[in-house]
């Protein structure tokens, strides 16, 4: 990590762009593309519930490590256990389940086409992490190895 703030004004500008996707998932005007039938209501309600939770015990999880940004904070040691013992990216492994329970609720391609940039963005987002988190813990790519990246078992490393 050679430009420190670089980085974080990087890392702020994901966050925005993140946050952006995600206020557009919840203020874009519902469609009708498909139907909405009560199980499928039902399911985006979980969805959205339950991606919150993960995304609050994943914070928990990282307590003083947590950061606004994807960049890892000075000393801070590398997450195992608890969520980051499933998944790598537990707090965007929510995001993208909220977002997914928004797009189905939203009814429209609009919110589908918003939830795909925010798949890409996470995807990037957690790219990047990785290379600095690779660099900070030298271990890092043994728990990439073994750990899924948002949904568990998927999205494995080579060691």
């Amino acid at each position: 990590m050679k430009d420190k703030s670089r980085d974080k004004t990087k890392g702020n500008l994901l966050v925005a762009l993140q946050f952006a996707l995600l206020i557009g998932l919840v203020v874009l005007p519902t469609g009708n593309v498909w139907p909405y039938p009560e199980w499928l209501a039902i399911l985006a309600l979980v969805l959205m519930l339950g991606g919150v939770m993960v995304v609050l015990f994943a914070l928990v999880g990282l307590g003083k490590a947590a950061t606004a940004t994807p960049v890892p904070k000075e000393g801070a040691p590398l997450r195992t256990n608890g969520l980051y013992a499933l998944v790598r990216h537990p707090i965007y492994s929510g995001l993208l389940a909220a977002g997914f329970g928004l797009a189905l609720r939203g009814g429209s391609i609009w919110h589908l086409l918003v939830f795909a940039a925010l798949v890409v963005l996470l995807s990037l987002k957690s790219r990047w992490e990785e290379r600095m988190l690779s660099v900070v813990h030298p271990e890092y790519a043994l728990y990439a190895a073994r750990v899924g990246r948002f949904v568990p078992g998927i999205g494995k490393l080579k060691a």
